[in-house]
């Protein structure tokens, strides 16, 4: 009996200190932080991973939402996107060199940044889509369902003032998708966009032409290839690259396009796949 009251009193306190989960002690390489946070209990509406607002009837339209890595395609498409601007310098940069070799992409627009620089894209769009990237940069995925709406109403109504155009393409930020952002995405009418190819600009320091040889070989019909027009400046390997990249593709017979028209190229799957 002492043995039994001794075994819960441990327990109580390894709980206390959050250490305890799923019936058993924190295991070696776990921290009592993240174990904490796996043994809360999390709000069963309206928090980060519901998806729901609770009992009440769900304000959603359709209450239908996609959520796109890349397409199915025997079409050699590629859509190039660009993430966290607009701002100074790189963003027209990136748009240079687009509108020099006559490139298509799609911008993921951070809406305080839009409000902002708009004017930067204003008048260059053209060929060019925008999506919603959220008002801040800050991680959907820890905020509540109104929080996240809220958010992304805020960046959709400061992109479509600042550049003419109404977003209806979301990239959460580091493309953490909570019940939150699954929910204020059907509400706005989003379809949900990640990628499939990212830049890697970290492994080719100071080689803008070996890091655009990388990316060329990796791409396959149907790729979302994410880059960014803001950042650290290890992140301008992969801008110098772009004309190479850009030529590197269309000599293996890529045509670009924009995250939109890649979808609507998509090919449907044969039955029972």
């Amino acid at each position: 009996m002492a043995d039994s009251v001794s075994r819960w009193g441990r327990r109580t306190v390894l709980r206390r200190a959050g250490l305890v989960v799923g019936g058993g002690v924190l295991g070696a390489g776990a921290t009592a932080e993240t174990t904490w946070i796996a043994d809360r209990r999390l709000p069963l509406a309206g928090g980060p991973a519901s998806a729901t607002l609770g009992s009440d009837r769900q304000e959603v339209g359709a209450g239908e939402l996609s959520v796109v890595w890349g397409v199915r395609t025997e079409q050699r498409l590629v859509a190039l996107t660009f993430d966290d601007g607009p701002r100074p310098k790189w963003t027209p940069m990136v748009l240079d060199t687009l509108d020099q070799y006559a490139v298509p992409a799609t911008f993921f627009l951070v809406g305080e940044r839009a409000r902002q620089h708009g004017g930067i894209l204003r008048d260059r769009l053209g060929r060019h889509e925008v999506g919603n990237h959220s008002w801040a940069h800050h991680d959907l995925a820890r905020r509540d369902a109104t929080e996240v709406y809220d958010d992304l109403r805020r960046s959709h109504d400061a992109i479509t003032e600042a550049v003419g155009v109404a977003p209806q393409l979301l990239r959460p930020p580091y493309g953490h998708l909570g019940g939150a952002v699954l929910h204020a995405a059907v509400r706005l009418h989003y379809r949900l966009v990640l990628w499939s190819v990212q830049m890697l600009e970290g492994r080719f320091p100071d080689d803008p032409a070996g890091h655009a040889r990388r990316i060329v070989a990796e791409v396959q019909p149907g790729t979302i290839l994410l880059a960014h027009d803001v950042g650290p400046a290890n992140r301008l390997i992969a801008l110098r690259g772009l004309p190479a990249m850009i030529t590197g593709l269309r000599d293996r017979g890529f045509t670009f396009v924009t995250v939109s028209e890649l979808l609507r190229q998509a090919t449907a799957p044969s039955p029972g796949e």
